[in-house]
């Protein structure tokens, strides 16, 4: 009848190599894992790395780049707001803003609008008188560009691009658009470029039109 030898009595009888040998084995064995969990762990912090730094930088575009508007007008005949005047400069610290790219989303509270650049921008130095006796002055499908200041001369008509110190009127026909804005109209929007926060537009017309020129926002 054979007897079944403990795991003590086979260390005891097993000779100092082969126990060395198995230590090694186990040992290499220990490695290898830990190399393993130590490559994946590399790989899923580097990819951390490469989108934290991606969404960081994103997200600094969005923060810092961009449009603002800086004031509404708008222009009041026989009792209607026909013609507004959107003024629009770059953030602190955005890149150049390619406004032939840029819409404008404007809604009366009843229809919405979705107006892109009609390709007409004059200079503020050409306009004899105000700037809503400019011809172009966009339709029911797009926005003109009226140039108040550009010191480098960016915004032209075929390359309408502004950058820092530049300021600009987007000239929207709100005649053709909403047929005109009567009083306690409310207007929301947005203008809207490829990279960067959008400029917000909201106000609600005055009760009674008694000037010829309305600050709007």
């Amino acid at each position: 009848m054979h007897t079944q030898k403990s795991l003590v009595e086979f260390c005891k009888g097993a000779s100092p190599a082969s126990i060395g040998i198995g230590a090694m084995i186990v040992f290499i064995a220990m490695v290898l894992v830990a190399g393993i969990a130590a490559s994946v762990l590399i790989q899923t912090s580097t990819r951390l790395e490469m989108q934290a730094l991606k969404t960081g930088q994103e997200t600094i575009h969005e923060v810092a780049s961009g449009l603002k508007i800086e004031a509404i007008h708008g222009y009041n005949a026989s009792g209607k707001v026909t013609k507004m005047a959107i003024e629009v400069a770059t953030r602190a610290g955005s890149p150049h803003v390619d406004l032939a790219q840029a819409i404008v989303e404007i809604s009366d509270s009843e229809n919405k609008f979705v107006l892109a650049y009609g390709g007409d921008t004059c200079n503020a130095s050409s306009i004899d008188g105000s700037v809503f006796d400019v011809t172009n002055f966009g339709d029911i499908n797009d926005f003109d560009i009226i140039v108040l200041m550009d010191a480098d001369e960016s915004c032209t008509g075929d390359n309408p691009v502004i950058n820092f110190g530049d300021h600009v009127l987007m000239a929207v026909d709100t005649n053709s658009v909403f047929n005109g804005l009567s009083p306690r109209s409310d207007v929301q929007g947005l203008v809207i470029c490829e990279e960067g926060a959008p400029g917000i537009i909201g106000f609600t017309t005055p009760s009674s039109y008694s000037d010829a020129v309305l600050e709007l926002q």
